[in-house]
C-alpha cells in the first residue's frame, strides 16, 4: 500500500449569517476553532492541518495557538472553494475538508475518511469520501437540520437530503414507534483526491444542491460517487448561539462519566 499524502483544511469563515464570528465563539473558554482544529490534530495520518480563512481576526487567533493558518480571498461563496485556494501550492494526495463550526471532530471521523482510499483496489475509482451515523431517535430523523443520506449496497451515496429518507410507506403512521435505526445521518466531513477536488471546484452550482442546500448534491447530479464510512458517533454542529451550550454540556458530561 502506497502511503498518502493527506493534508486536512479547516475552512473557517467570519461573515456567517446566522451567528457572525462563530470561529471564535468561545466554548467552555476556547475558541471553537481551537477545539476544531485541536481535535483533528490528534489524528496521526495527517501530513499536516491548515486553517483557512478570510478574517484576520480569525486569522490572529489561530496564529496564537499555534495552528497553520492561512489567508484566503473574502469572496468564495463555499468552503470548498475557500479550500482549493488555500490548496493550491500544497503537496497533497488527499485533502480533508472539515467544517470550522464541528468543535467535536475526532480521530475516529478523520480515519473513516482516509480508509476508503487506502482499501480501494484496481477496479474501484474513490475520489470523494464522507460519513454517516445510525439515526435511533425520530425527532433527529425528521430534523431538517440534520441531512439524511440512502446508500447502495457498497456504501456509495445515492441521495442526500434534509428530508427524513427513505421514506418507510409500510410504517409512516407510526414511526415513533419503530425501534433500531430510522436511517442514516450524514456528518459533514469530507475526503477528496486533489485532483477530483479542483475538477469539482469548476462544476457550476446544480439543480439539486441549491433545493436542498446541500453541495455534495452537486457531484451527485454530475455522476461522481461518494463513498460513505458508518462511525458510531455524532457531532453537533454550531450553526446558531443555542448549539453552543449543547457542546459544552456534551464535554462536560463526556469528561464526568
Amino acid at each position: 500500500m502506497n502511503m498518502k499524502k493527506i493534508v486536512a483544511v479547516i475552512p473557517a469563515r467570519y461573515k456567517s449569517t446566522r451567528f457572525e464570528g462563530k470561529p471564535l465563539a468561545l466554548i467552555l473558554g476556547k475558541p471553537m476553532i481551537k477545539h476544531v482544529y485541536e481535535g483533528v490534530k490528534k489524528s496521526e495520518l495527517l501530513s499536516d492541518v491548515i486553517v483557512a480563512t478570510e478574517d484576520k481576526r480569525i486569522f490572529d487567533a489561530c496564529k496564537d495557538f499555534g495552528a497553520n493558518v492561512v489567508m484566503t480571498k473574502d469572496t468564495h461563496q463555499t468552503g470548498t472553494d475557500r479550500i482549493i485556494e488555500a490548496v493550491q501550492d500544497i503537496d497533497a494526495d488527499i485533502i480533508l475538508n472539515i467544517q470550522g463550526d464541528e468543535p467535536l471532530v475526532n480521530s475516529e471521523i478523520i480515519s473513516a475518511l482516509i480508509k476508503p482510499f487506502n482499501e480501494a483496489d484496481e477496479n474501484v475509482e474513490i475520489s470523494f469520501t464522507s460519513v454517516k451515523t445510525p439515526i435511533y431517535d425520530f425527532d433527529e430523523f425528521m430534523d431538517p437540520n440534520n441531512v439524511k443520506v440512502v446508500t447502495d449496497k457498497k456504501d456509495f451515496g445515492i441521495y442526500f437530503s434534509r428530508s427524513p429518507i427513505p421514506y418507510d410507506r409500510e410504517q409512516a403512521g407510526r414511526l415513533k414507534d419503530i425501534e433500531g435505526i430510522y436511517g442514516y445521518k450524514h456528518l459533514g466531513f469530507y475526503g477528496y483526491t486533489k485532483k477530483f477536488l479542483f475538477e469539482f471546484g469548476k462544476i457550476e452550482q446544480s439543480y439539486l444542491e441549491k433545493k436542498e442546500m446541500l453541495e455534495q448534491l452537486r457531484a451527485i447530479e454530475n455522476g461522481y460517487r461518494i463513498k460513505l464510512e458508518t462511525v458510531d458517533i455524532s457531532t453537533i454542529p454550531v450553526d446558531v448561539k443555542d448549539d453552543i451550550k449543547k457542546v459544552e454540556n456534551f464535554i462536560l458530561k463526556s469528561y464526568n462519566k
